[in-house]
């Protein structure tokens, strides 16, 4: 049970509906020296990613002759949140979101493309509000497309929970301390295939299959989002181009 009233006259403490996004915003190419980057703010959270690769493996001992290797490093900025002052470098947290964020890529990359290299995704985490991997997996997935790295689908990151007994789409900070549960997932756009579900708290079979609902409705409006931002990003290349003429 919450130990906070998360819902109130049916609107939750930010004043959303309970399938309401915070605002997203998705940029690309902002990292100059970077293969392929993205920033994405969504709610108060502030997301960079880089993309180094397809490079040279290092340490050499690790290439593998059939594809490539896929490394991510998620790390938190020790000013990103209240929590993570005065921290830095990883931490057990920060290193189990790298793993699983490594792990949805390997799943999405065209590996076998690039045999003997490595592709490096790196995050930073700027400013965080709840829901930083799910951030994390939506600007990853600009950056590497941005990157022109062929991917066999597109991925999102999106989180869906319970508070005060309601499910509900995108917990903020408070709705993920206080809340009952938290789920966030990362979901494919064409197959519709779940690369990530993590769960913290208890469902029951009918509150998981209503989050399972919701985060597939919101996939498909982030997804939007991230198609605007590369073709935003590819127009900007195009004009530049002619410019240049």
């Amino acid at each position: 049970m919450s130990v906070k009233k998360l819902i109130v006259d049916g609107k939750r403490i930010d004043g959303r509906g309970p399938n309401d996004l915070r605002p997203i915003k998705i940029e690309t190419g902002v990292l100059n020296e970077a293969d392929g980057s993205a920033y994405v703010q969504w709610g108060g959270n502030k997301i960079i990613v880089g993309i180094f690769g397809p490079r040279e493996c290092i340490p050499k001992h690790e290439a593998n002759p059939y594809k490539t290797i896929v490394k991510c490093r998620y790390i938190m900025a020790p000013f990103a949140s209240k929590d993570e002052h005065g921290r830095s470098g990883p931490n057990r947290r920060s290193i189990e979101i790298s793993k699983v964020i490594r792990e949805v890529f390997e799943n999405l990359v065209v590996s076998e493309l690039y045999p003997m290299t490595q592709i490096n995704i790196f995050i930073e985490v700027l400013q965080a509000e709840g829901g930083t991997r799910a951030t994390a997996i939506t600007a990853a997935a600009v950056a590497l497309a941005d990157a022109g790295i062929p991917m066999k689908d597109m991925v999102c990151g999106i989180a869906v929970g319970k508070i005060d007994g309601e499910i509900v789409l995108d917990l903020g900070k408070e709705e993920d301390n206080f809340g009952e549960s938290d789920v966030p997932m990362a979901i494919s756009h064409r197959n519709k295939e779940i690369l990530l579900l993590q769960m913290d708290g208890l469902l029951t079979k009918e509150e998981f299959s209503a989050t399972i609902d919701k985060a597939l409705d919101a996939s498909e409006r982030i997804h939007e989002l991230q198609a605007n931002a590369i073709i935003k990003r590819y127009e900007k290349l195009e004009i530049e181009g002619l410019n240049l003429l």
